[in-house]
């Protein structure tokens, strides 16, 4: 029986869990569950949606109904191609655009503000930056999200993208240019007006 250590290839932890390893597919699942989910929220918007995306992609993966080449490229990336379709094809079906979760009715971020020192203020401004940012990328066209995500968020490279997105990497160059531009004049209508100076 083959020993799975943190440094066990993809394609054989892959191979591993079709012969009816369970661990072998739980060291795949821990490995690329987190990347997996955080693309999948940032790119829909919703908790829900996104773990049911990462479920799905897994349980493709599982019972080979998402067939993985290793000689195509890498799991991880072949999975965030499998998530961003299934993305597309739930946006498809529900014709709308999923809104982030916005703050209670009082207006309040619900936080834990119950530490000591500077450290809640900090929190709670970091978390408001994030939050505008997770807005406005909530209101980029998908085909500009997706590589702005992919990129900045996942830190894949043009190729790796053009992959994912099945375009070709002119394409993922002005994607991600129009993104961002996008993405900082949004942010940039959401900045506190600078004061004057004295």
């Amino acid at each position: 029986m083959s020993t799975i250590t943190p440094d066990t290839a993809d394609h054989e932890l892959l191979r591993l869990t079709h012969a009816g390893r369970a661990d072998a597919f739980t060291a795949l699942y821990r490995r690329h569950q987190g990347p997996l989910y955080r693309y999948a929220l940032m790119r829909c918007g919703s908790a829900d949606m996104a773990a049911d995306v990462v479920q799905e992609a897994f349980m493709g993966l599982l019972t080979q109904r998402f067939g993985f080449d290793p000689l195509r490229g890498q799991l991880q990336h072949f999975l965030f191609g499998v998530a961003r379709n299934l993305i597309l094809k739930l946006e498809e079906s529900r014709r709308r655009q999923v809104a982030l979760p916005e703050p209670d009715e009082d207006g309040e971020l619900e936080l834990d503000l119950a530490c000591e020192g500077p450290e809640p203020l900090a929190r709670l401004l970091g978390i408001e930056a994030a939050e505008e940012v997770r807005r406005a990328l909530a209101l980029l066209p998908a085909h500009y999200r997706d590589v702005v995500i992919l990129f900045e968020l996942h830190e894949l490279s043009y190729q790796e993208i053009a992959m994912v997105c099945q375009v070709d990497i002119g394409t993922v160059r002005s994607r991600l240019s129009r993104g961002r531009a996008a993405l900082a004049k949004r942010l940039r209508a959401h900045a506190p007006a600078a004061c004057p100076a004295n």
